[in-house]
């Protein structure tokens, strides 16, 4: 890998490019760099099941971001790329009935309560069975039918950086157990990060496992495949599938396998390689165990082949899920007019392991009264020259 520069000089050279004589002239190929620009704040408005929907906006340095409170979506994430040039790397609508219509549910989104897939949409707490909506195959996923992608959050803008949103999770909500009251924090970093917090209670024993579901194009939204860009995952181990995406019961060694990301890899060199766990997602779709487990740290590193934008993955969370975009059908136009084509994205996922909730040897994801969920991701950008 080529040395890495931390955005505060891209951030110079951009603000520079915007001021002053030597304002650069929009070519044909600055969409991305327009898209947020030219959001219309006001197909952000109205109400859906009564609460008001709105568009925020947070930023540091060189980082603009753009979240609406309608499912905890990430709309928009704007960066400058190694020539400078502002670019979102955020796959996302221009409204939000663009988000309630759209064929791929969870773009941008907070998810929860239990983000990826429970089997059968059944487990078992202390000694009651709990049935969730198979919305996945035979599967429930994030959250069952209605998951949190689909409510209105309250939100509080405490700073120009800092958007809080929190919800309340009534008991019984999609068949999960206990009232469950979650909070949210977006920050726009001073290192040009944009950093997720979560904190939730309960007042009965239920499982929590939350994360964001961006859609990411290191090379700007709509610019292409992403099996150009570069991943290394800090993971010797990955989780084994059944057909339907479910984990086998144990983690598997990632050394021989196309899974072994901890060097430098272009996403797409062995995305086709005869390989039975490719074969059930069409390619990639499953969870790596972080060696540094729960502790703070980095666990990927993903790189834009022609932006040379770089997105450093740091979380406290002992997985990442690595989905490249296999269902995507260009079914849904993005907020610069281009379909949402196969494999033009990636979603890194900072979360707890598929299942876990009838997976014994996994790390538990059940939360107490009493206790608070509490973790912390960041998703760090810089540049690759």
């Amino acid at each position: 890998m080529n040395s890495i520069k931390f955005l505060g000089l891209a951030g110079i050279i951009f603000l520079a490019s915007c001021n002053g004589s030597n304002e650069r002239k929009e070519s044909n190929d600055d969409t991305t760099a327009t898209a947020l620009a030219t959001l219309d704040t006001a197909k952000f408005g109205g109400s859906f099941d009564g609460k008001a929907v709105k568009l925020f906006t947070i930023k540091n340095n060189a980082l603009t971001a753009l979240i609406t409170n309608y499912g905890g979506r990430l709309v928009g994430l704007t960066v400058p790329d190694k020539e400078g040039k502002p670019t979102d790397v955020v796959l996302g609508f221009t409204s939000a009935e663009g988000y309630k219509t759209s064929t791929e549910p969870y773009y941008g989104a907070t998810i929860g309560r239990v983000g990826n897939r429970i089997a059968k949409g059944k487990f078992t707490l202390d000694g009651k069975e709990y049935t969730i909506f198979t919305n996945n195959g035979q599967n429930a996923l994030h959250g069952g039918k209605k998951g949190f992608q689909d409510v209105v959050w309250d939100a509080e803008q405490t700073s120009d950086s800092s958007l809080v949103l929190t919800y309340h999770s009534p008991d019984g909500e999609e068949n999960f157990p206990g009232n469950l009251d979650v909070k949210v924090t977006f920050t726009a970093t001073a290192n040009n990060g944009i950093r997720f917090d979560y904190e939730a209670k309960t007042d009965k024993r239920t499982p929590v496992n939350l994360t964001n579901h961006a859609f990411f194009n290191l090379n700007g939204e709509g610019n292409g495949s992403i099996n150009g860009h570069l991943l290394q995952i800090d993971a010797d181990n990955f989780t084994p599938v059944d057909s339907t995406l479910i984990p086998l019961g144990e983690n598997k060694s990632v050394v021989g396998t196309p899974f072994d990301f901890t060097k430098t890899t272009t996403i797409g060199s062995r995305v086709e390689e005869r390989n039975e766990q490719l074969t059930f997602g069409g390619g990639y779709d499953h969870n790596f165990v972080l060696k540094k487990g729960a502790q703070y740290g980095l666990a990927a590193t993903a790189i834009g082949d022609k932006s040379g934008i770089v997105m450093s993955i740091y979380t406290d969370q002992p997985g990442l899920q690595f989905y490249g975009g296999n269902f995507m059908k260009g079914e849904n136009t993005l907020k610069n007019g281009v379909k949402d084509d196969y494999r033009t994205a990636i979603a890194l996922e900072t979360q707890h392991f598929p299942d876990a909730v009838n997976q014994p040897a996994f790390p538990s994801i059940i939360l107490d009264p009493g206790k608070v969920y509490k973790t912390s991701s960041e998703y760090v950008f810089s540049i690759n020259q």
